[in-house]
């Protein structure tokens, strides 16, 4: 899996179409999509005409997409999974994850709600038997990993325990403000990808990209902000993902080098701790970015 990834996170499809093309061109060669985004049909388009323009194969690429909260249910697994397949107009997947460790009130509504507005959570269904299901289409050869997303140490591991296939990544929120270094020492000594989401903080502002630390870090090294984030991330052994909506971001998001040590331990001491989205505490439907 190649360390640095393309979320396709992006709620217009034009701007879907658009960004991910981009990425494509400044060299991304891991696209990582979901049901749940609304737009597989626009990234498989993407990936289908940005192959063909940059003389690439399907094997030149990593594609990652994930199985919603409503289809945990064992006899909904495969079906999500091959709705998303095709919507992607793929042939088989390199990951496919849990996008969250909780259920949902099965059927065709992503975001069920009860009359006061509160989520219906599916009782009949354990996340073991979510995974069980997966493992099985690994085994039918169509998906070649699996995983999970947005899930805490407590959770991965009754799940490692369990598992016949044990998950080989995991997608969690990870930046200076929210190191998870306990979850990442665990995914280092088993062999698990540590896969970061919100590297730059969501792009929140006032935040991560104008953090006094990483700003006199950045203007010291001559590298952006950006940068600066993207470069702890891998240099601390994550892989991430991050979405560029332009041409020239994406080719500054792909243009990172090694930190000098100093820096590395300067934003390794930053005390802040902040968690962006709040899915791994509480269930709540995943953070849908908006359109801007």
């Amino acid at each position: 899996m190649p360390i640095l990834g393309f979320g396709t996170l992006i709620p217009d499809a034009a701007e879907t179409l658009r960004a991910t093309r981009d990425a494509l061109k400044a060299g991304f060669r891991h696209f990582d999509c979901a049901e749940r985004y609304g737009n597989e049909l626009e990234v498989g388009e993407a990936l289908k005409t940005g192959l063909a323009a940059e003389g690439l194969n399907r094997e030149d690429i990593f594609v990652t997409t994930k199985l919603w909260n409503t289809n945990h249910r064992p006899d909904r697994v495969e079906a999500a999974f091959e709705a998303s397949l095709d919507r992607l107009g793929l042939s088989y997947l390199d990951l496919y994850l849990v996008h969250t460790p909780f259920a949902f009130q099965p059927g065709e509504e992503q975001d069920p709600r009860d009359k006061n507005g509160n989520v219906i959570y599916d009782g009949e269904v354990t996340l073991l038997d979510t995974w069980r299901a997966m493992e099985n289409l690994v085994d039918s050869g169509k998906c070649r990993a699996i995983g999970l997303s947005d899930i805490g140490l407590k959770e991965l591991l009754q799940i490692y325990e369990s598992a016949r296939i044990k998950p080989a990544v995991i997608q969690v929120e990870a930046h200076p403000y929210l190191p998870e270094t306990e979850l990442l020492e665990f995914c280092k000594e088993k062999g698990i990808v540590f896969l970061a989401f919100a590297p730059l903080g969501h792009g929140i502002r006032p935040g991560l990209l104008e953090d006094p630390v990483i700003l006199a870090i950045a203007a010291r090294i001559g590298k952006t902000p950006a940068q600066v984030l993207l470069a702890w991330a891998v240099q601390r052994g994550t892989a991430l993902l991050t979405t560029p909506k332009t041409a020239d971001r994406a080719r500054e998001n792909f243009d990172i080098s090694y930190l000098p040590q100093d820096a590395f331990d300067e934003i390794n001491r930053i005390q802040t701790r902040q968690r962006l989205n709040g899915v791994v505490k509480t269930g709540i439907p995943g953070f849908i970015a908006k359109g801007n």
